[in-house]
């Protein structure tokens, strides 16, 4: 089964990968362990269907330019010197993700697995946003007028005694507190939400609504899988991104052959101030620094699920300066054949064996074909 990794959606928000590389962890993780397969690039996922979006648009000097220009912009201004990856990036709001959004609900409307239903739910009287159950003020607009009100909306309720997330579901070693955490959710989800942007449902009569993001992010990912070739797609977040969504994806975990599970990945420390002194220290240069963060650390990040300690940065550093200093030889594809193994089963352990990552650390200038810095 051809297997590839994909980050989950990043919120296009205010930050740049310069000032909050922390966003990039589960770009960075998925590319690295892509190559370590033999899979080409994947384009970078990104989260547009936002509030947050819907009110920035409206205010900035460029409200009045397309809302899909607009996200565009804003993703190119958050890598260097504005140049997109090789592979592209695709949103969850896409055409294609749309297309696809329309055939899954559709199919899962006419199998009984969704349902267009008359639900009650809080709407604010001054703007006819849908506020969440319990909101004491519009999120829109700041109104504290808000009322019950019943409507059509899409739902989908989950089958009796089935879990959220199963053991099946993720990818690597089983964490089963990561599974109680998702099943806290009602057995009936509304999959409708009042957005600007995002795949809308009026093909459904749904019209003023669009999909909730967090069931379009899975959409997102099996319509970037496709074109891949891949028949698993294994989504990259952190424990509580994955607790937060999994439920909403529940309906669109498979399609056209395509399986959908999920990684899990913990923080990286990229802003603690030991590191610069570390690099200092055991004389890092810009290259090593460089392949330190961007490939290395996103990859021990899906060792320690729950984060990285910035305690460890000495000891990580120190074994990082020994292993890009070692020469390569002879066993690099046998070693590689071994990870690729490893890596198809969640196994990250391969990672801190120096005699095995040594022959697998992706060249860097400065480093001869022997692996000797020159």
């Amino acid at each position: 089964m051809r297997l590839a990794f994909f980050n989950g959606p990043v919120q296009n928000g205010d930050f740049t990968f310069a000032d909050k590389p922390g966003k990039a962890v589960g770009i960075r993780a998925a590319a690295a362990l892509n190559a370590l397969l033999g899979e080409p690039a994947v384009p970078h996922l990104w989260n547009t269907v936002t509030l947050e979006g819907d009110l920035r648009h409206q205010t900035e000097p460029a409200a009045g330019t397309d809302r899909h220009q607009h996200e565009q912009a804003r993703i190119r201004a958050k890598y260097p010197e504005g140049l997109l990856p090789a592979a592209g990036v695709l949103t969850d709001a896409d055409p294609a993700v749309a297309r696809l959004a329309h055939d899954m609900i559709r199919d899962r409307l006419e199998a009984g697995v969704l349902s267009v239903e008359r639900t009650a739910t809080v709407v604010c009287s001054s703007c006819d946003h849908m506020a969440g159950i319990g909101s004491l003020a519009c999120k829109a607009c700041g109104s504290t007028e808000l009322a019950e009100a019943l409507a059509p909306q899409l739902t989908a309720r989950r089958p009796a005694g089935a879990p959220v997330l199963g053991p099946d579901d993720v990818h690597g070693r089983r964490l089963a507190h990561l599974e109680n955490i998702a099943r806290n959710v009602p057995d009936q989800l509304i999959l409708s939400r009042t957005r600007a942007h995002g795949i809308s449902l009026s093909p459904f009569g749904l019209t003023g609504t669009v999909l909730d993001p967090r069931a379009a992010l899975h959409i997102a990912i099996l319509a970037a899988a496709g074109p891949h070739g891949a028949e698993h797609a294994v989504m990259l977040a952190t424990e509580t991104a994955a607790a937060h969504v999994a439920a909403y994806g529940l309906p669109f975990r498979s399609h056209g052959g395509i399986r959908l599970g999920y990684a899990v990945h913990g923080k990286v420390p990229y802003g603690d101030p030991l590191l610069g002194r570390l690099y200092e220290v055991h004389r890092l240069g810009d290259a090593q620094r460089t392949l330190f963060e961007s490939w290395f650390l996103p990859l021990y990040a899906m060792r320690e699920r729950g984060g990285i300690h910035p305690g460890k940065l000495p000891a990580l550093v120190k074994f990082f300066r020994r292993i890009s200093l070692a020469p390569s030889g002879s066993e690099t594809e046998g070693r590689a054949g071994d990870v690729r193994r490893a890596v198809r089963s969640g196994d990250m352990g391969w990672l801190m064996d120096a005699r095995t990552v040594t022959h697998l650390l992706p060249a860097f200038p400065g480093r001869d074909a022997v692996g000797r810095r020159r």
